[in-house]
């Protein structure tokens, strides 16, 4: 298994396109300049040792060697050994609303991205607790089965938005029923859900599902987003706000959070209610009483022995900066002297 100890300094890869433009723009310049000095072939007889096609191996050799350098910075890791350890943990799946509604603005900067916010800072302060994702809105899918990868959940956290499901609507019932097939019952873990919604559910009886989670011994809580008041919902085209959802009748759509459904679903589901706010995701309330719930032992497998290898590209880099250094833009007169392939006139 391959990882990187820094990830984030394979960021500096992305140097390497604007070297480029900037080495053909140069490239194209000095071009121009010798153009206008006059005829070509009498250019070339008055400066014999300038060599145009150095400059390209030697941009070719620099490049390569800040390639290796941003690779051995960000210190790529082998997974040597794969162990089976144990760990003591629970099973916590979170239950996302991606509707439309979540975009609403009355938490900065939005529902959806509030919540984001929330779920990272939850998986932070995970140790060996299992975790899940699914979202819903018409439809509920899985978007990350249970697992104690915290950086794979991290990740597939940052691809959410509200265009991953094809069907409006908020089907909390549909997600339940699902996160409970997501579940494996027979490790015997306790297991726990939260739906973080601003509660519109227009869909199924998801009061009826948490009632049913709760007698598999699977705690639901509910976390709240939004406001009483409410705010419209916001329309996007290419990335930028183009106005707000209307209805039928031309007004526009205001999105308010019903609390009463929360509380509702947390009631069946024997869990807690939390109202979010843009100080307090109330997901610290939350967890309060999941930490409650029974943690068992299960079996997880997971690489050891991760041993660098950033000294190789590291080494890499330091032959290729040595090899550009000593390549002269200039030709050499030793070999240009070499006329191998000339032919002789007899």
């Amino acid at each position: 298994m391959l990882r990187f100890a820094h990830i984030e300094f394979l960021w500096g890869l992305l140097a390497i396109p604007l070297f480029l433009l900037l080495f053909i723009a140069v490239s194209s310049w000095k071009k121009k300049a010798v153009a206008s000095l006059g005829d070509r072939k009498v250019v070339n007889l008055m400066i014999p040792h300038v060599s145009f096609s150095r400059p390209w191996l030697k941009f070719i050799l620099f490049t390569a060697a800040f390639a290796f350098l941003i690779i051995g910075a960000a210190d790529p890791q082998i997974g040597s050994k794969m162990e089976e350890e144990k760990r003591k943990g629970a099973d916590l799946m979170i239950l996302l609303d991606v509707s439309n509604s979540m975009l609403s603005q009355d938490m900065a900067p939005n529902r959806l991205e509030n919540a984001k916010r929330a779920i990272t800072q939850l998986i932070d302060n995970l140790h060996n607790d299992r975790i899940g994702i699914v979202v819903f809105a018409g439809e509920a899918y899985v978007q990350l089965p249970v697992t104690t990868d915290y950086s794979a959940a991290k990740l597939f956290l940052n691809t959410i938005n509200t265009n991953m499901v094809p069907t409006q609507g908020t089907a909390i019932g549909a997600a339940i029923d699902l996160g409970m097939k997501s579940f494996d019952f027979k490790d015997g873990t306790g297991k726990a859900m939260i739906i973080i919604t601003d509660g519109e559910n227009h869909e199924d009886d998801a009061v009826a599902s948490a009632k049913y989670a709760a007698g598999k011994d699977v705690t639901v809580s509910v976390i709240g987003m939004g406001s009483a008041e409410g705010a419209p919902i916001p329309v996007f085209q290419n990335g930028k706000q183009v106005g707000f959802h209307t209805d039928s009748a031309g007004h526009t759509v205001v999105s308010k959070l019903d609390e009463t459904m929360g509380k509702e679903i947390a009631a069946a589901g024997q869990g807690t209610y939390v109202r979010a706010t843009n100080a307090n995701s109330g997901l610290n309330i939350v967890m309060e009483q999941i930490n409650k719930v029974q943690r068992k032992t299960y079996d997880s497998k997971t690489f050891k022995d991760f041993e660098d290898r950033f000294q190789f590209f590291l080494g890499f880099a330091f032959i290729l900066l040595i090899v550009e250094f000593f390549i002269s833009n200039r030709k050499s007169l030793r070999l240009s002297g070499l006329k191998l392939f000339e032919v002789k006139k007899a």
